[in-house]
């Protein structure tokens, strides 16, 4: 675990003191078959260094070439965030020294970007909709990954030594920077995981990203600020590093706020930096103080010619861009029969994409809604994770719906035969074989577990026979314990009703 020093005072007497003002940077990586300037594959999970080019690591009279797929990645993206997009932009260096940039300087777009001047509506949970504007989103080139070994955390503090993986150095990323987002108060950080979400649906949407955080095609640097309450001059910022989460950047941004009331009212300046978030202790610790754009001495990048755009190529870009998430929510939900209560539980809980695929697999709305808003949020909740990240497929839930559908199992099963599939003992029809969990219907057994039930409760069987038969719920219940769930109920009520000589 990360100790922690740092005071925090809490949220609501921070809301009650302080006006935050967020800014976001998404880096989003491109899925395009080879990186941004070489002809090296992209690909994620290969052997370390191996989808490496001369260019890539920078040797002595390689040249660089444009992916140009990558460019109408990144105009895609722009229209679809309602930016401009530029007639003509330029490359530039942005020159730092790391050991996961192995140029020493990595090539960005800084005083032209492809796109600027956009905007972004973002819903909140309630059905509110906050517009955050769009400054610029650029192309540039991704970093290598460095993995810190012999630490308890993985992360570089503590960590014995590094090593480097240049696989992932030239990816194409496209930065989406947000202008300053005023008036969120104590919304800012639910508003903070509604902005990258949108983020992360508007590029997988558009079929340019893979848009997977956990492995980093979406990353947030989540920038920070505090002012008193009527002040109009921005505070000091702090910048969150490569949060890769949804969870953990709604948890960033409010911890920092925390963070920097306490500092601001024990009379300390804020310190501007950049921080290393810690999703074991859901907190931040300083990384380096944050260097403005002169301390990158950008200068144009010689080797490569500007990109040129005209009206006719956005045009048709544009035309290729698919249906808008706003749209396609519309539709969905009018397609599905959802109220707007559920359909907007469904958007919250982040497995809209999920039910979809589910329903495309073969099952109804309905049950798609009842497995993705049911057990599986549930059991995403007990792990602090989202639900698309614990392993359960539509394939698999179109398995066990059948299974359900066949009375093999009922729903009580499931959960059981969900168990043994997620920890690998093979298929839904494998697992209810290897752990005995079909559904029991054959009448000898039942009605040996019926009678133990009546007579256990005969007070509720003298009911039954004067009339109650709604009590007849209460002998279920015991032939249903007796049985370890697995008895079919409907039949049990059958046979009670029958030994009783009662019509049902």
């Amino acid at each position: 675990m990360t100790a922690v020093t740092d005071e925090v005072l809490s949220f609501d007497e921070a809301m009650e003191k302080y006006d935050p003002v967020l800014g976001f940077e998404v880096h989003v990586e491109l899925n395009t078959k080879t990186k941004m300037f070489s002809s090296a594959p992209n690909a994620f999970g290969d052997v370390p260094n191996t989808n490496v080019t001369p260019v890539d690591l920078g040797l002595p009279g390689v040249l660089p070439v444009v992916n140009g797929v990558a460019v109408e990645s990144a105009i895609k993206i722009g229209l679809a965030l309602n930016c401009k997009i530029a007639e003509k932009c330029y490359f530039a260096r942005k020159n730092y020294f790391y050991p996961d940039t192995p140029k020493n300087f990595q090539t960005s777009q800084f005083e032209d970007p492809i796109a600027y001047d956009g905007h972004i509506d973002i819903e909140l949970a309630d059905g509110t909709v906050f517009r955050v504007e769009i400054e610029r989103a650029h192309m540039e080139e991704d970093a290598g990954k460095l993995t810190h070994m012999g630490g308890s955390t993985g992360r570089i503090q503590g960590a014995e030594f590094s090593l480097v993986d240049y696989n992932r150095a030239g990816v194409p990323l496209i930065e989406i920077v947000t202008k300053p987002i005023e008036g969120a108060g104590s919304r800012a950080p639910e508003l903070a995981k509604a902005y990258v979400a949108a983020i992360r649906e508007i590029v997988k949407n558009l079929g340019v990203s893979d848009a997977r955080m956990e492995r980093g095609n979406v990353r947030c640097d989540a920038n920070v600020s505090l002012r008193p309450h009527g002040r109009e001059k921005f505070g000091t910022r702090t910048e969150t590093k490569n949060v890769n989460s949804l969870r953990s950047v709604e948890h960033a941004v409010r911890y920092e706020i925390q963070r920097h009331a306490a500092v601001l009212d024990s009379g300390t300046p804020i310190i501007q930096e950049t921080r290393h978030w810690h999703e074991d202790t859901r907190s931040t610790t300083s990384g380096r103080p944050k260097s403005d754009a002169d301390d990158y001495r950008y200068f144009p990048e010689p080797d490569l010619v500007p990109v040129v755009t005209n009206e006719a190529w956005i045009e048709k870009l544009r035309a290729e861009l698919p249906e808008p998430p706003a749209e396609r929510r519309k539709r969905l939900q009018a397609d599905w029969g959802y109220s707007d209560a559920e359909f907007r539980d469904v958007v919250n809980a982040g497995v809209m994409s999920s039910i979809e695929d589910t329903i495309a697999a073969g099952v109804s709305a309905a049950v798609a809604r009842k497995w993705w808003m049911g057990e599986i949020s549930r059991r995403a909740k007990l792990a602090d994770v989202e639900p698309a990240d614990l392993g359960v497929t539509p394939e698999l839930i179109v398995e066990l719906n059948a299974l359900i559908e066949s009375g093999k199992i009922n729903d009580k099963l499931s959960r059981d035969v969900l168990d043994g599939v997620l920890a690998g003992e093979g298929t839904p029809a494998e697992v209810v074989e290897k752990r005995g969990l079909a559904v029991v219907s054959d009448d000898g057994p039942l009605l040996e577990a019926i009678d133990g039930a009546l007579a256990a409760q005969p007070d509720v069987a003298d009911k039954i026979r004067g009339g109650k038969i709604q009590a007849v719920g209460a002998i279920v219940g015991g032939v249903m314990k007796a049985t370890r769930g697995q008895a079919d109920a409907g039949r049990v009520r059958e046979l009670i009703l029958q030994r009783l000589g009662v019509e049902g």
